[in-house]
């Protein structure tokens, strides 16, 4: 290989605006690329065009490789984001481990089938790699499987162990961009060895991202008091974020994940840039914050579960959605619009039998309609053991309160009209989900960045309330029980006839219109797509030298 090509081969990795892409060809003579050409081209198709086809001669489509970490959380958004791309003309390539297959299969599926006859659109494809064998039972690949701390050591073993396939994924197919997740932090490294950007996507906010940066930088925690409750300031933000000591991850307690955050963090600071399952018009003063001040490059493409095709069973594996599922929807078309709060905890949240007792205390007591999603607790444990008296009666009658066990179809629920509030654990999915549907939120936020969404929500776009959850604790920790008359003082102020309510409510419906504009043509996140893809699209003619 000759001293030119060396070059070129790590500067693909490295981020360039496209001006300079231009000036570099010009000054190396490259003639497959010529700058007058790509100029008109980018003038011709603007940020928003659908096509992949950027530079006069180039016949082949953009190919991207999503790498999603393996919990629904993030399989979910890549899968959506996949859609998003591939309708605009790019080829996208999933690549995973067969039961986390599963459960994005029928989205690929409904995505691939809308794309027959779509102008310009293209099929998802998902590369499925065996799990690696580090000692956990056969089809335990993903994070809600986990049921021990010896577990969760070995599935981050083995998440090493992926990088052989993901090199030769890479050796063996041309790939113009991969978009990884940030839990492989290596995959910035190896993807730099083939000379293909990454783009790192841990799918949550920018706020999150940028509170979680502060903490990686200055770890606050070590000079806070001992005390749980002590305040904690996150320095170098926009705003003024203040958390308590037990809503944050303690570093000397937990080395392994203070080093874990410390190398995503260097990772996707190193790597091309990063995409954000987000929209600039919901938190403008981060995306500043993140490019101009942290300078890190951000494509902002959300709310990316607009792109799915697959709303109702969205995340399902290979079991599918709740038997209760079709019955949930049509109790909705019963009832007044606004008056039902939705409860859904994600899939990695766990309650104990006492938090139980005091949710379903707090949702008798809040006198409002509600559905239920029970997950994590529920399934083991006895109901008489978190049922209150007069609670099981309540179901029986169907009047005021349904639960659904298994998976919800999260999207149509929080869309009908019958919906007026969320009580949710902050995970980005369901946050944005919410925003996107204009209901706001009762935030309960449990762990990882959750707590950090929390404040986004309640404090910054004051579409929620919190229950005032203080402890970061993982689904195997045990945490402080919050009372049912918090729960349902917290359901009142949000769908209640106050003041206070009505301000929440109206917010959430301006922000939820907002959401909408922005993934349609001309919206901030469509246009972002389209410049990511003008951008890919200039490096590859650095390849054809």
């Amino acid at each position: 290989m000759c001293n030119f090509h060396s070059k070129v081969l790590v500067f693909l990795a490295t981020p360039l605006c496209a001006p300079c892409l231009v000036k570099f060809i010009h000054k190396k003579r490259v003639r497959s690329v010529r700058p007058p050409d790509l100029i008109r081209s980018r003038q011709r198709r603007g940020a928003g065009s659908r096509s992949a086809m950027a530079i006069e001669g180039q016949q082949q489509p953009l190919h991207m490789l999503f790498f999603p970490f393996l919990v629904p959380g993030h399989l979910i958004p890549a899968a959506d984001m996949a859609a998003l791309f591939a309708a605009r003309g790019v080829k996208c390539t999933i690549l995973t481990t067969p039961v986390n297959a599963a459960v994005i299969r029928s989205a690929v599926d409904r995505a691939n089938e809308a794309s027959r006859g779509a102008d310009g659109a293209l099929a998802i494809d998902i590369a499925v790699v065996p799990f690696p064998d580090v000692g956990l039972p056969p089809g335990v690949e993903s994070g809600p499987a986990l049921n021990s701390d010896a577990d969760r050591e070995k599935f981050f073993q083995a998440l090493q162990l992926l990088r052989e396939p993901f090199d030769r994924f890479l050796a063996e197919n041309r790939t113009d961009a991969v978009v990884s997740d940030s839990f492989f932090d290596w995959s910035a490294d190896a993807a730099a060895e083939h000379g293909v950007p990454r783009l790192g996507f841990l799918g949550t906010s920018l706020f999150a991202r940028a509170c979680s940066n502060s903490t990686a930088r200055h770890n606050p925690v070590e000079a806070a008091p001992e005390d749980p409750d002590a305040p904690v300031l996150l320095p170098g933000l926009p705003h003024r974020v203040e958390m308590r000591r037990s809503q944050m991850m303690e570093p000397k307690k937990r080395p392994d994940r203070w080093a874990l955050l410390q190398r995503m963090n260097a990772a996707d600071q190193r790597s091309y840039g990063e995409l954000f399952n987000s929209f600039r018009e919901l938190e403008p003063d981060y995306l500043e914050h993140y490019t101009t001040t942290l300078g890190r490059r951000a494509w902002l493409v959300g709310p990316v579960a607009f792109a799915s095709k697959d709303v109702a069973t969205r995340g399902a594996d290979d079991e599918g959605l709740s038997p209760d599922a079709d019955g949930c929807l049509r109790w909705l078309d019963t009832k007044p619009a606004g008056s039902v709060a939705y409860v859904s905890f994600g899939t990695l949240s766990r309650f104990s039998p006492p938090e139980l007792r005091e949710l379903a205390r707090g949702l008798d007591q809040s006198g409002k309609n509600f559905v239920w999603v029970v997950g994590g607790g529920a399934d083991d444990a006895e109901e008489s053991e978190w049922m209150p008296d007069g609670f099981a009666e309540l179901l029986a009658r169907g009047e005021r309160g349904l639960i659904i066990r298994g998976w919800a179809p999260q999207m149509l629920i929080l869309n009908h009209a019958a919906v007026g509030g969320f009580v949710t654990h902050c995970g980005w999915n369901s946050t944005l989900e919410a925003v996107g549907a204009g209901v706001p939120m009762v935030t309960w936020p449990r762990y990882a960045d959750q707590f950090y969404n929390e404040k986004l929500v309640v404090e910054l776009l004051k579409v929620g309330v919190g229950v005032g959850s203080t402890d970061y604790a993982s689904k195997l920790e045990a945490r402080r029980v919050i009372g049912g008359d918090v729960v349902a003082e917290a359901i009142e102020r949000v769908m209640g006839d106050g003041e206070e309510a009505q301000a929440i409510r109206e917010r959430a419906r301006v922000l939820g219109e907002k959401a909408r504009r922005a993934v349609e043509k001309g919206g901030s996140s469509y246009d972002d797509v389209g410049r990511l893809m003008d951008e890919l699209m200039a490096r590859r003619g650095l390849v054809n030298v």
